[in-house]
């Protein structure tokens, strides 16, 4: 049992599960806005289960399919299965118990999300394959996160609004631009290995181009998303500062400087998530 318990804190700090931040604040943020104010607290409950147990399968299993590729890459081989701290049996089993957790939270919620959770589940594993066949596998990993807010949505109400769909498209933009300038940083490795992505397609400096059309086609869906849903004052400040932030974001990072990717990717993605989920938050109970 010892050994388990030590197994699953090892994947759980392999899959970053505290980095579940980035997409929870938009599924919040759904959630807020089905309910016009705060949806019952054991929707709430149950969305929390979906969202961590969804995004901690996801990433378990793209650590287990990327296991090989892993020990090849400088930046990645000191991960958990490439540096033998677990075998890829267990990490499967990990994808396979949050996954069946994941279905199990759909069903508490309605019949639609749990007809609708091996879909998801679809999107959700599939991305650790798409590299391997296109370059646009960063919009996959954009859809998989993208999908939050619009099963959210549909956790409260029991039906899809297309509104909705637009915030999903939203952050499928921002999640898939910022994994174009993450996937920079293994330019040589994707080359070697065979593996597809827009900066070996295009190179480094027109995949920046390419974040950057993202990140702005996303901030023009957010503006789009506020007129749906008729933002007031404070939400509109707040996708003001979702706009600053991104910018900033790109003043950090350039073709040529990559050191602080990990600042602009981690950090202050989860900023920004949470500046969007309380600045909405707020206009709507104010």
């Amino acid at each position: 049992m010892q050994g388990i318990v030590a197994k699953t804190k090892t994947t759980l700090e392999m899959i970053k599960w505290e980095h579940s931040v980035f997409a929870l604040p938009f599924a919040l943020t759904a959630a807020l806005l089905a309910a016009h104010g705060l949806p019952p607290l054991r929707t709430l409950g149950w969305i929390l289960v979906a969202m961590v147990a969804a995004r901690s399968s996801a990433m378990a299993f793209n650590r287990w399919a990327d296991a090989d590729y892993d020990a090849t890459n400088p930046r990645t081989k000191m991960r958990a299965i490439p540096a033998g701290l677990l075998t890829r049996g267990f990490v499967l089993g990990f994808t396979i118990v949050t996954a069946a957790i994941f279905v199990l939270a759909s069903a508490a919620l309605n019949r639609l999300t749990l007809l609708l959770s091996p879909v998801v589940l679809v999107v959700l594993l599939g991305y650790s394959y798409l590299k391997r066949v296109t370059r646009w596998s960063h919009l996959g990993l954009g859809l998989a996160l993208g999908l939050a807010p619009t099963g959210a949505w549909i956790a409260v109400t029991g039906a899809l609004d297309a509104r909705i769909v637009v915030l999903t498209a939203a952050v499928m933009l921002w999640v898939g631009g910022f994994d174009v300038l993450y996937a920079c940083q293994d330019f040589d490795h994707d080359r070697s290995e065979g593996l597809y992505s827009l900066p070996k397609a295009l190179g480094i400096e027109r995949a920046f181009l390419a974040a950057r059309f993202m990140h702005l086609a996303m901030l023009a869906l957010l503006a789009w998303f506020g007129c749906l849903f008729q933002f007031r004052v404070v939400g509109w400040i707040g996708l003001l500062l979702v706009g600053i932030l991104i910018g900033y974001e790109h003043a950090i990072v350039s073709p040529r400087d990559l050191r602080r990717l990990n600042a602009a990717f981690f950090t202050m993605n989860g900023v920004i998530a949470m500046v969007f989920f309380l600045f909405v938050a707020a206009d709507i109970w104010i």
